[in-house]
């Protein structure tokens, strides 16, 4: 992966865009390291206030309701990832010369010359479960390892801590790759690819370009999903190390080069000698928490960019029994008289919607909330064939309603006119009388929360609890 850079960063001049969970560690890092640090950042409300105070006690400046203007002697911007490209701010620093990164590429740039590799994982969905299969599978190795990166652990932290590690498991979002111009993991991987963030992206052609970034200079493998096709495009397109594989993941059969499933067993046909007729099997389909397609091929994805890194099949099957998944993602909250209920709140867009009903045979289905200008018709179309009924909630419910008459007309539709604090409660007993024993009751709402709730977990908290409240209620 070649040596880190090194820059002195004794009296650099750099300024840090936004306050928050990566400006505040990218402030003190820099500051540490010498550099004059000061933070600019739209907002000045009390938070604010305090974390500035916080920096300021440093000896770092921050100026507060103002993050256009470009601080004057300006050498270099690390931005909060989140900040748009086409804020003034940035056509300041295009104009004076300044060269932008995000807390990512900063962290790239401060590893140490024995730094861990980076296997990194993006997508737009299935990211964080994939990135926390990888680092059991790793952690099953035997490896020093940490999941870290965009789920929440900071890539600063791993970078500058006092822990050594072997290997990265790295979650990336496009807005971090967006600001990430000289990153080079060891084996990345694009789980997929679906319309979101195009009003940060601009369009869907830039948001492909930002995910595409992970693959740069890949030196063992670009992981793709041969099931989507624009994932490959992005390998082909992508300047790597002489050597590197294009590996692919599939629900079918693999082909050589590729990690599939055959008669209920995840195998290897990319990591094996002689891979035109050979094939290594890795674990089986039981082994995957939960068994759902989507979560199968986040699997495999997982165990490509393992098995890039060398470890062994049995360590993918033991990290895979121990890897549990986070809450709201497809978890299985109770069964009340033979229905299952299940919490995908995490399910914000379409396409993770989609993978989240195409994981059972008769749902009866809960959505709605924000729309962020997502269309449904081709949602309601592809699922359409496993709808037992619909209970819609949330500000943008017209839209699912909409799509659902004109594709699912024979499927009958509760469109659920409140938002109080009871309104989930309610919407899980119209779920129960819609429901028939043996089948599924999916919050999977394709869309996302504040219209109604503080978040996703909030949300999925609320549902979890209106079903033991049924349940309760039936014992």
């Amino acid at each position: 992966m070649g040596s880190p850079e090194v820059t002195n960063w004794q009296g650099r001049n750099v300024t840090v865009a936004g306050l928050g969970v990566s400006g505040i560690p990218a402030a003190k890092a820099l500051h540490g390291l010498g550099a004059v640090v000061t933070v600019v950042n739209d907002g000045d409300d009390d938070r604010s206030r305090d974390q500035a105070a916080d920096l300021e006690a440093l000896g770092i400046t921050v100026r507060l309701g103002d993050g256009a203007t470009l601080p004057e002697g300006t050498d270099l911007i690390v931005t909060a990832p989140g900040w748009k490209p086409d804020k003034p701010l940035f056509a300041a620093a295009a104009e004076a010369g300044v060269p932008v990164w995000g807390d990512v590429e900063l962290a790239w740039r401060l590893r140490g010359p024995d730094a861990a590799p980076w296997l990194a994982v993006t997508g737009t969905n299935g990211k964080t479960t994939t990135v926390q299969m990888l680092a059991s599978i790793l952690a099953a190795a035997g490896l020093r390892t940490a999941a870290v990166g965009n789920i929440g652990v900071s890539l600063l932290d791993a970078v500058l801590g006092e822990e050594t590690y072997d290997v990265l498991a790295v979650e990336l979002s496009s807005y971090q790759l967006h600001w990430a111009p000289s990153l080079r993991a060891h084996s990345a991987a694009v789980l997929n690819l679906a319309p979101d963030h195009l009003d940060w992206h601009g369009s869907m052609e830039a948001y492909a370009a930002d995910k595409g970034r992970i693959y740069e200079g890949n030196r063992v493998a670009c992981v793709y999903n041969v099931a989507d096709k624009a994932t490959e495009e992005l390998v082909r397109e992508a300047d790597v190390e002489e050597g590197c594989r294009a590996i692919g993941f599939t629900l079918a059969a693999p082909g050589p080069s590729q990690l599939g499933v055959v008669d209920g067993i995840l195998v290897d046909r990319a990591f094996v000698d002689n891979r035109q007729k050979n094939a290594q099997e890795l674990a089986e389909v039981s082994d995957v928490n939960p068994p759902a397609p989507h979560n199968i091929a986040n699997a495999l994805a997982a165990a490509a960019l393992a098995r890039a890194f060398g470890v062994p099949a049995a360590a993918v099957r033991d990290g895979l029994r121990a890897f549990r998944p986070d809450a709201h993602r497809i978890a299985h909250v109770a069964d009340v008289d033979g229905v299952a209920y299940i919490d995908d709140s995490k399910a914000t867009n379409t396409h993770a919607a989609e993978a989240s009903l195409a994981a059972y045979e008769s749902i009866v289905w809960i959505a709605g909330g924000l729309a962020k200008g997502a269309t449904f018709d081709e949602l309601v179309a592809k699922s359409a064939k496993r709808l037992r009924g619909a209970v819609l909630i949330g500000a943008d419910r017209a839209l699912i309603r909409e799509a659902l008459a004109r594709h699912a007309p024979q499927v009958p539709v509760v469109d659920l006119d409140r938002t109080d604090t009871g309104a989930m409660l309610a919407a899980v007993q119209e779920a129960r009388g819609l429901a028939q024993a043996g089948d599924t009751v999916l919050l999977a709402p394709a869309c996302a929360s504040m219209d109604m709730f503080a978040n996703y977990n909030k949300r999925g908290d609320a549902f979890a609890e209106a079903v033991r409240e049924l349940g309760a209620a039936s014992a």
